[in-house]
C-alpha cells in the first residue's frame, strides 16, 4: 500500500473514532509506532496465497501435553513435531500469557510468556514447523495488571485505562454472555468507584475511548507480528466499544479499530491474519468481514451446536437448511471462515437462535445433561437468564449415557469430525477431539470452572500409550484422525474458496458437492447422519451413473443400481 494511502486512510479511521482536532497528533504518534516496527522486524518473502486446502488449524493450550520433567512449551514442541508435523499448517497457541483466571483471558502481562510454561524463546521454537496464531485479549485485563494496579491508586498511565461507571446509570440495554454483575466494585483512595467488567470480578474492561489506550493495543500487537504471529485472534471483540443507553457490543466505534487493525497489518505485514472471535448469531457473526476490510477469518459459530444437535437428532434438516442459506452469502475476496467443532470454550448456543426452535433445543440441552454437560447462562436485556453455552467434552457429547459399551460411540463422534472438513473454509481441530479426551469431571471439580471439562491436562507418556493401543479410544480416534486430515489435503476441491452446494437427499444425510477453483475437480461428500443404513439415488446428485472413487476409503463404495448404500455413521467422499 503506498505511504499517501496508507497515512489517508489511518487519518480517516482516527478521525472517525476521536475526531478532527485529536487526529493530526494521534496520526503522528501511530506512524512512529510503525516505523519503529518496520526497523526491529524480520523481512520474510511474501505468501502466494493466504491459504489452500492443506490448511489446518490446531488449537491447543501451552500445557496441553506435559512430559515429566520439561517444561509444558517444550512438551508441546516434542509431542507436535513427533506427531502432527505436515499435518496442521497453523497452531493456535491459547494464551500464553501471565493471568489470574478464566484459563488464560484474564492477562497481567500482555507481553511475556507464562514462566510456568516457558519463555520466548519456546515460542520461536515452535514456529520452526508450524505458523502460530497468537491470542489479542483486547476488550479486558486481569485485576492482577499493572494498569489495573495503577488505576486504584490514581497513578498514570492506567487511570485513564479503565471504564467507569455509575450502578444509576441506564445499563438495562448492555448485551453480555454473563449473568454476573456488570459493574465490580473497587475501592480507591479517593472514594468508592465502579468500573465496567463484560466477563467477570477478574476481567476489567479497557476504555479504548481513550486513544493513549488504543495505540498502546497497536504496539502490542505489532509486538507479537515480531514474535512470530502468522495470524491474531481478537478474543471477545465485539464488546470493545462501551456507550450508555446502547447494547455496547457490535457498535460501529468496535469495527472502526478492527478496520485500523487491517489497514496497518496490510502495510507492514500483509500475510498476517485477523481471526475475530464473536459468539453471536450468524448475521451479526459476518459483519466483521465487512466489505473486505475487517477480518479475513471468522469462527463458523453456527456449526458445533447445529452439527451435534444433527447428529443427536438424526436428523440433517436444520444443518442442510442452514448449508443452502450460506450458498446465498457472497464472501468479501480474501475472507473465509474457520470450522471448528469442539473448542477450548463450550459450544455456543446463541447463533442455534432463528435456526433450530427454543423447546427442541431445552429438548437437546436436556439429553446432553444426562450425558455429563453443563449449561451456562447469560442475562438478556429483559432481565431473563437464557442457555448461553454448552460445556461438555465434544468426544462425550456423542456417548449414549447408561451404555457401557456404545456401538455406535466412535463413529458418531469421527463422523462429527470429518463432516467439517469438506465445507467452505479452513478446518481447526482442537487438541481434546484429536485426542478423543472424555469429560474432565475431576477439573471441574478442581476448579469449579465448569469450562475445565473440556480442556483436560494430558501427561505426555499417558497419551503416548494411549495413541499407541488400539483398544484405547485416543488409539482409534488418533490415527484415524490424522489420516482423514492427510487426505484432506489432497482434494483440491476442498480449498476453502472453492464453491459449496447442499444436494437434496434423504433427511438423514447432509451432502456437499464441491468444485475446486480451477474447475478441474467435483467431490460430493455424503455423511450418514443416523445409526440406520442410507439409500441415496446417486442420479439424483451425480448425474450419469458411473464408477466413483471414495476419497475417504481404499474399497470402491457400495453402488448398487445406481444406488449408494451408507453404512450408519459413514462418510463418504465420492470423486465425481
Amino acid at each position: 500500500m503506498p505511504d499517501d494511502l496508507f497515512e489517508s486512510r489511518l487519518k480517516h479511521h482516527l478521525c472517525l473514532l476521536y475526531g478532527d482536532a485529536r487526529t493530526p497528533a494521534l496520526l503522528e504518534r501511530l506512524l512512529k509506532l510503525v516505523a519503529a516496527h518496520v526497523e526491529l522486524r524480520e523481512p520474510h518473502p511474501p505468501k502466494p496465497s493466504p491459504w489452500d486446502e492443506k490448511d489446518c488449524i490446531l488449537i491447543t493450550y501451552g500445557d496441553s501435553v506435559i512430559y515429566p520433567g520439561e517444561e509444558p512449551l517444550k512438551s508441546l514442541k516434542a509431542f507436535l513435531d513427533r506427531h502432527l508435523q505436515g499435518v496442521f499448517s497453523l497452531v493456535h497457541v491459547l494464551p500464553f500469557y501471565p493471568f489470574s483466571s478464566d484459563g488464560g483471558f484474564a492477562v497481567s502481562d500482555f507481553r511475556a510468556v507464562n514462566p510456568d510454561l516457558g519463555d520466548w524463546e519456546d515460542i520461536h521454537n515452535l514456529a520452526e514447523h508450524f505458523n502460530l496464531l497468537f491470542d489479542m485479549v483486547l476488550n479486558h485485563m486481569s485485576r492482577e495488571h499493572l494498569w489495573f494496579v495503577q488505576f486504584v491508586n490514581c497513578v498514570e498511565p492506567g487511570v485513564n485505562y479503565v471504564i467507569k461507571a455509575d450502578p444509576m446509570d441506564n445499563l438495562s440495554l448492555v448485551v453480555r454472555p454473563r449473568t454476573s454483575p456488570l459493574l465490580s466494585r473497587v475501592r480507591r483512595p479517593c472514594g468508592i468507584q465502579h468500573v465496567w467488567a463484560t466477563f467477570s470480578n477478574d476481567q476489567i474492561d479497557l476504555n479504548y475511548a481513550n486513544p493513549d489506550l488504543l495505540l498502546e493495543m497497536i504496539d502490542l500487537l505489532l509486538f507479537y507480528i515480531r514474535q512470530g504471529a502468522s495470524a491474531l485472534r481478537l478474543d471477545a471483540v465485539a464488546f470493545l466499544w462501551k456507550e450508555i443507553g446502547t447494547t455496547c457490543i457490535h457498535l460501529p466505534q468496535t469495527h472502526e479499530i478492527i478496520k485500523l487493525l487491517r489497514t496497518l497489518i496490510e502495510h507492514v505485514e500483509p500475510d498476517v491474519l485477523l481471526l475475530t472471535e464473536t459468539n453471536v448469531p450468524q448475521a451479526e457473526n459476518i459483519s466483521y468481514f465487512s466489505q473486505g476490510d475487517e477480518a479475513q477469518m471468522i469462527y463458523q459459530f453456527v456449526l458445533p451446536p447445529l452439527l451435534l444437535h444433527a447428529i443427536h437428532t438424526e436428523s440433517a434438516d436444520y444443518l442442510t437448511h442452514w448449508a443452502r442459506e450460506l450458498e446465498d452469502e457472497v464472501l468479501p475476496v480474501g475472507c473465509t471462515y474457520l470450522n471448528f467443532t469442539a473448542s477450548h470454550d463450550g459450544v455456543g448456543l446463541r447463533p442455534l437462535e432463528g435456526i433450530v426452535p427454543d423447546d427442541e433445543v431445552e429438548r437437546f440441552l436436556e439429553d446432553m445433561r444426562e450425558r455429563g454437560a453443563y449449561v451456562s447462562k447469560r442475562a438478556t436485556s429483559e432481565g431473563l437468564d437464557k442457555p448461553y453455552e454448552l460445556n461438555i467434552s465434544y468426544f462425550d457429547a456423542f456417548r449414549t449415557p447408561g451404555d457401557e459399551v456404545d456401538p455406535w460411540h466412535l463413529s458418531r463422534f469421527l463422523l462429527s469430525q470429518i463432516l467439517p472438513l469438506c465445507l467452505r473454509g479452513i478446518p481447526a481441530v482442537y487438541i481434546n477431539a484429536i485426542t478423543a479426551a472424555p469429560n474432565d469431571l475431576l477439573g471441574v471439580e478442581r476448579t469449579s470452572i465448569i469450562r475445565d471439562i473440556n480442556r483436560r491436562k494430558w501427561d505426555g507418556l499417558e497419551l503416548e500409550r494411549l495413541i499407541e493401543s488400539p483398544m484405547s479410544d485416543c488409539g482409534q480416534v488418533f490415527p484415524e484422525y490424522v489420516r482423514v486430515l492427510k487426505v484432506r489435503q489432497a482434494v483440491k476441491a476442498f480449498h476453502p474458496d472453492a464453491s459449496q452446494r447442499a444436494l437434496r437427499v434423504p433427511d438423514g444425510v447432509f451432502a456437499v458437492e464441491r468444485i475446486s477453483l480451477d474447475g478441474s475437480q467435483r467431490v460430493i461428500a455424503l455423511h450418514n447422519l443416523t445409526s440406520e443404513p442410507q439409500r441415496v439415488p446417486l442420479a439424483d446428485i451425480s448425474g450419469p451413473v458411473r464408477n466413483f472413487v471414495d476419497l475417504l476409503h481404499p474399497e470402491p463404495p457400495d453402488v448398487d443400481e445406481g444406488i449408494l448404500q451408507m453404512r450408519p455413521y459413514q462418510g463418504i467422499w465420492l470423486l465425481a
